[in-house]
Order: structure tokens, then C-alpha cells, then sequence
């Protein structure tokens, strides 16, 4: 028992030490204040989608979502483009170079207005996650894949820690490409779930995987600059560390989708790619 409590005062002297690091101007933002909360969220989305869900619907005819979802993906096509404007306007559009940029830790409103775009972009991963629950109502339990719930779970729950400790610089870029990319990504979703009629305008869907493929050889373009300057004091290193592996894992994912949907000849069925089940509906 002595050991126990022994470990245990070991890790919250470690926490205390830990988040001494923190930013304190997001302390009292919704969800900052601790992990707890929102790990407590991604823990029921988790079970809600893989058991939960699939066991309320399993006896239960799929909703008619059609409007429901057209309001959802126009509204994240809203979002992701706000945005894309506040990204640019407190950073990438109004002072950062593209290489080794700064997290700016001041009370400047230059600053701050980058921090609330970081806590924003943080907060939409949680909308985000009503793409699965969708599925899920809808009865589509096959695209409830591991590495779509994967990717809904892990991007909120590693941008905690960027929010809370580096809310801007070079950390950032890759929650600006990804706001772009959803902005084609969700507008397609949105044409689509309008039916039929509508199809005429998707002719750009195969261009979609090659679209996310950009995506992920510039965020991994990007972060590798950091390996290769000799001297770029970045604030907390371990991030790019981790934005760079996400980075290379879903290129060689999206890479080998490509291969075996497209080289191969291995393409989707017509009704799952017009219900957003390729790959690129799985990284959002």
C-alpha cells in the first residue's frame, strides 16, 4: 500500500510540474481546465459508435437524416472556412514565414485571436464526431471502420495538449490545410446527401483521395523542415514530433487506398462512395 500511495504522489507532483508548463491565458476556456473532461467524451463517443449505437439500432429501422445532415455539412463548411480566415489573419497570412515560427505566448491581440482559432478548431473535433454517429443511426455500421473512429478520437484528444500548451506557430499549419480540405470535403457531402438529382455536379469525387494525398505530403513537408534548421527554438518540440508521425501514417494509409481503390482497380461501390465512406471521410 506504501508503494502505491508512494506512486501515486510521484505522478500528481509529476501533473503539478507538468502543467506548471501550461499557457495560462486558456486555463479558463471550456474544456482547458483539465483532460478529464474531454477524454470522459471521446471515451463515450467510442463506446456509443463501436457498441452502444449499433445495439439500440440493431432491432430499429435506420433514420432518414437527409436534412439533418445537408444542415451539418453546410455548417462545417461555415466553420472550416471562419476558420481558414482566422488562421490566416493571426498568423500564416499576417507575419509567420513557413519555417520555423514561434508560438506567441502575449497577451497581444494578434495572439490571442490565434489561441481562440487553436481552441476553435480543438472544439470542432467534437462536431465532427456526429459524421460517425450518422453512420451509426443510419445503420451504415461498415463504414465505422478503426481507423475513421481512430482519427475522430485521436485528433481531439492530442489537441488538448497543443491548446493548452502551444496555441500557435508552426503547430498550427496543419489545422489551416485541413480546414481547407474540409471545406471541398464537406461541400461534396453536402451536394450529395441533396440526391440524385445532384450528381451531375460530383464530378470531381475521384479527385478527392489525391486532394488528402497533397494534404499529407505538405503537413510532412513541413514539420520536416524543423529536423533540418539548425537552430529553431520552438517551444515544445515533442508536438511536431507527433504532428509529423500522424502526418506519415495517414500518407502511407491514404497512399495505399489509392493503390488498391484506383492502381488495382479495387474502387468502392457507387452508393458507398455517394455516402462518404472513401478514405477521405475517415480523416476529418
Amino acid at each position: 500500500m506504501a508503494n502505491n500511495s508512494s506512486l501515486a504522489s510521484r505522478a500528481v507532483l509529476m501533473y503539478d510540474e507538468w502543467i506548471k508548463a501550461a499557457d495560462p491565458r486558456v486555463g479558463d476556456w471550456l474544456l482547458m481546465s483539465s483532460p478529464v473532461p474531454h477524454t470522459m467524451i471521446i471515451a463515450s463517443y467510442i463506446y456509443f459508435v463501436t457498441t452502444l449505437g449499433p445495439r439500440i439500432m440493431e432491432n430499429r429501422k435506420p433514420f432518414d437524416l437527409k436534412k439533418p445532415m445537408i444542415v451539418y455539412n453546410l455548417s462545417i463548411v461555415g466553420l472550416s472556412l471562419y476558420l481558414i480566415y482566422e488562421f490566416l489573419m493571426s498568423g500564416w497570412a499576417n507575419g509567420y514565414s513557413y519555417q520555423c515560427d514561434l508560438v506567441d505566448y502575449s497577451n497581444s491581440p494578434l495572439a490571442i485571436r490565434m489561441a481562440r482559432a487553436c481552441w476553435l478548431y480543438y472544439f470542432s473535433k467534437f462536431i465532427e464526431m456526429l459524421d460517425t454517429i450518422f453512420f451509426v443511426l443510419r445503420k451504415k455500421n461498415s463504414q465505422v471502420s478503426f481507423l475513421h473512429v481512430y482519427h475522430h478520437s485521436i485528433m481531439p484528444f492530442t489537441w488538448w495538449f497543443g491548446v493548452k500548451f502551444a496555441a500557435g506557430g508552426l503547430g498550427t499549419f496543419h489545422a489551416l490545410l485541413n480546414s481547407i480540405v474540409h471545406v471541398i470535403m464537406y461541400s461534396y457531402y453536402a451536394l450529395a446527401a441533396l440526391g440524385p438529382a445532384y450528381q451531375k455536379y460530383l464530378w470531381w469525387k475521384k479527385y478527392m483521395t489525391t486532394i488528402q494525398l497533397i494534404q499529407f505530403v505538405m503537413v510532412t513537408a513541413h514539420i520536416g523542415q524543423f529536423f533540418l534548421m539548425k537552430d529553431c527554438p520552438y517551444q515544445f518540440p515533442i508536438f511536431l514530433y507527433v504532428i509529423g508521425l500522424y502526418g506519415l501514417i495517414f500518407l502511407v494509409l491514404f497512399l495505399n487506398f489509392y493503390y488498391h481503390a484506383y492502381t488495382k482497380g479495387k474502387r468502392l461501390p457507387k452508393v458507398q462512395a455517394q455516402n462518404g465512406s472513401g478514405p477521405h471521410k475517415k480523416q476529418q
